[in-house]
């Protein structure tokens, strides 16, 4: 067989189907390039200008990162959410690229200096010392997943924006014909007279039959019935646990050290002051005063005073400080020495090194346990995800899950809750599953239907498998066990309705003409006359804060009534007093200013769908489904 076959690979026709072999795998090994000619890769274009497909993934991974930062672990990044969010920020790139193309065309530009000085007056950018604090911006970078040339390039952006958008907020003006009556609805006050008929003012309800109180539990059916109740079977598999079972040879242990190593050495690390000048000869000036033996109390002074800024910058290493000239002038610098002024976009650094913590490194003895934690649970993440499909595969077979579960490994758990996660009693389920992953984990068991076959599903760093063994459905709880709170239920809500019933009554006597002090009289209730208050409920007070609305909606003399926390309340109203904005100047300032606050965002906001048509912004659909990151 072997010598046949040797023989037809010398042949012509074996040759051939050799070469079409291998100028296939050479076509897939160069996909990308083959791909891509003559084909679109940008995700956008505005203008002349595109947005390629990295630089709007790279922006919805910031915005992901932004949003999960801010909302913890309540956010949940489903498909709807990431694409949602990869649209928004597409679109912000969007409006950054039209707005640069409108700049151009109008022969806009942001000088250095006006980029340095934006990003010196950035609140958050600024030490506990008031200066402008480099530790901070670096760790901005980081967070954001950006470098200094496109941090300077987003706030240039800004300062164009700024700029453009001055002009058109410039157009916003808001005449005394549209504030004074804003003023003067607002400051608008109203006086009433009002009689509360509480709750607890009314007699005792007549005792309820048994049956009575049967046929209110059925008709109120949410306030007294048991959720539904589900006996689940969970099986889990986690990384840590497969962790546990493997062992880590010593001579792997040198392997991932040697590959490790970086993580390992501390670099050379220096505390460094810095002052920051927009001169030259400034700097020098101060460079000389400073290595002359000034106090660093002296040098900020000398520095603010020549429009600069200087801060402690801490113990740093070379990679925290992003600008080469810098870092260089820092780390050859002596200790204690003051180096000559170097130049970055943010002006002239004049750097002090106080001293030099030296490069370290620890040995692969001391981070023996450490790293074979490390490497066991590297390997382990693959075993789980080999074993979790082996599990997989024994479910669809027909495998029942503590079969599985005892086959493979598994932890297995029975637990019977609610959609809450308590038990019957009340009492929170324990689940095996961290607090993040414990309302993912409620939300499969009751999306999973009773008779189906488990399957695996990852969630955090574990797989799960849910088999659901019964369904209680919602139900009644017996009248026995919840006696004592339909008798209750019941009685406020006869209390409720005989308050209602006599609030009625004196609505209808006051449309009928009857003054509110007899009204009041015959049904045994005080009356109040309350006021000037005005439209806010918080401030109205002793008036009802239910009241507020009805009496700004009244006729002169009206009548109206409303529920409150504690019964009824039936109010008439009495007077309407009228503000005259003429005599608050003060006030028909803040009025124009609202106004014109919001006239403002609307110009802008048109301005920027406009600045959008002009640039004729063409979106290539099919290649922002991949900005979602997945």
């Amino acid at each position: 067989m072997l010598t046949a076959l040797r023989r037809m690979a010398g042949t012509w026709v074996a040759k051939i189907l050799f070469a079409l072999l291998v100028l296939s795998f050479a076509v897939w090994g160069i996909e990308d390039v083959v791909r891509n000619l003559g084909r679109e890769t940008a995700v956008a274009t505005v203008g002349s200008e595109k947005i390629e497909l990295t630089e709007a993934q790279a922006a919805a991974r910031r915005e992901m990162s932004r949003i999960a930062r801010q909302l913890g672990s309540r956010f949940e990044a489903d498909e709807n959410i990431r694409r949602a969010v990869a649209a928004s920020a597409l679109e912000q790139l969007v409006s950054d690229r039209a707005l640069r193309v409108e700049a151009r065309r109008m022969g806009l530009a942001a000088p250095a200096g006006t980029v340095r000085d934006a990003v010196f007056a950035i609140p958050g950018l600024t030490g506990s010392d008031g200066a402008f604090s480099r530790p901070l911006l670096d760790s901005l970078l980081r967070q954001n997943d950006l470098n200094e040339a496109q941090f300077l390039q987003i706030i240039a952006g800004d300062v164009l924006r700024q700029q453009l958008a001055g002009a058109v907020r410039a157009g916003a003006s808001a005449p005394d014909a549209m504030t004074a009556p804003l003023l003067a609805w607002a400051m608008e006050r109203r006086v009433a007279d009002v009689v509360v008929v509480p709750l607890a003012a009314m007699p005792e309800p007549e005792a309820p039959t048994e049956a009575q109180l049967r046929r209110w539990q059925e008709n109120n059916p949410a306030r007294f019935s048991a959720p539904e109740y589900r006996q689940a079977a969970i099986a889990l598999l986690t990384t840590d646990a497969v962790a546990a079972e493997i062992e880590v040879p010593d001579s792997a242990l040198a392997e991932a050290y040697e590959q490790r190593r970086a993580q390992y050495d501390t670099p050379e690390r220096r505390a460094i002051r810095q002052a920051v000048l927009p001169e030259e000869a400034a700097a020098r000036e101060l460079a000389a005063t400073w290595r002359g033996g000034a106090e660093f109390e002296a040098v900020e002074a000398a520095a603010t005073a020549a429009g600069g800024s200087a801060a402690n910058l801490g113990l740093l290493d070379r990679a925290t400080l992003p600008i080469p000239a810098v870092a260089e002038a820092a780390f050859a610098a002596a200790p204690g020495s003051v180096a000559d002024p170097v130049q970055s976009p943010f002006g002239w650094h004049v750097l002090q090194v106080e001293r030099i913590e030296p490069a370290t490194t620890r040995t692969l003895a001391e981070v023996r346990e450490e790293l074979r934690r490390e490497v066991a649970r590297d390997r382990a993440a693959d075993q789980a995800y080999e074993r979790a499909n082996r599990v997989e595969d024994a479910l669809a077979g027909g495998s029942g899950i503590a079969e599985a579960a005892q086959r493979f490994g598994l932890q297995l758990v029975t637990v019977t809750l609610d959609a809450s996660g308590r038990d019957p009693a009340g009492e929170t389920v324990a689940l095996p599953l961290p607090d993040a992953q414990r309302e993912e984990l409620l939300r499969a068991v009751f999306a999973a239907r009773q008779g189906d076959a488990p399957r695996m599903a990852e969630m955090g760093d574990a797989f799960v498998a849910i088999e659901i063994r019964n369904v209680t459905p919602p139900a009644l709880r017996p009248f026995e066990t919840v006696e004592a709170a339909v008798r209750e239920g019941y009685l406020a809500e006869a209390r409720r309705r005989a308050a209602e019933e006599r609030a009625a009554g004196l609505l209808a006597a006051l449309r009928a003409g009857r003054s509110a002090a007899e009204a009041a009289q015959e049904a045994g209730l005080p009356l109040a006359r309350l006021g000037p208050f005005g439209r806010n409920p918080a401030t109205a007070a002793p008036l009802p804060p239910e009241l507020v609305a009805p009496l700004f909606e009244a006729a002169p003399d009206g009548a109206t009534m409303a529920e409150t926390r504690d019964g009824f309340a039936v109010a008439r109203l009495v007077d309407i007093v009228r503000f005259d904005p003429a005599s608050d100047p003060l006030g028909l300032g803040r009025v124009r200013a609202e106004v014109e606050e919001a006239m403002q965002e609307e110009l802008e906001q048109q301005f920027a769908v406009a600045l959008r048509a002009r640039a004729g912004v063409t979106v290539n659909r099919n290649l922002l489904e991949q900005v979602t990151g997945r």
